[in-house]
């Protein structure tokens, strides 16, 4: 038996877990943390327009942040950066979905109805579990 070209092949290979990032610690995804993992998601763009709409959110905030700071100065611009960021940190317990109005309210979005406002409903969202353990994963007890 030819030991030599056995262990060039195991020094060579890639290890498992490298290839998955949302992979736990035995290589697999934990799907009761996760979810259900999508194909979907993975996929590339199949349209060059797609890119654009997926990020149109930031693309918005930056034409409005260089708009204002040509208008105001720099200081009115990061200033509202700095609100945008304070409205995201807050979240309620990782069990219960958070609705981010005060992001929408910085926005100006909170007196529309969005596609995302009907067919994004996280109460409908496969992501169950019990509250003690989802709590301590998020402040990494668990």
């Amino acid at each position: 038996m030819n030991t030599r070209g056995l262990r060039s092949q195991l020094k060579d290979s890639v290890p498992v877990t490298g290839l998955c990032p949302q992979a736990g610690p035995y290589g697999v995804q934990d799907s009761l943390r996760r979810g259900f993992s999508s194909v979907k998601n993975e996929l590339l763009p199949s349209h060059p327009l797609e890119l654009s709409e997926k990020n149109f959110q930031l693309n918005q905030d930056k034409m409005n942040f260089n708009t204002l700071r040509n208008i105001q100065g720099l200081h009115a611009p990061l200033k509202l950066q700095m609100e945008y960021r304070a409205a995201r940190q807050i979240q309620r317990l990782p069990f219960l979905p958070s609705s981010n109005l005060a992001l929408d309210t910085l926005r100006g979005s909170d007196d529309t109805i969005g596609f995302e406002d009907i067919l994004n409903d996280p109460i409908q969202s496969e992501m169950m579990g019990d509250p003690h353990i989802m709590t301590e994963y998020k402040l990494g007890i668990l």
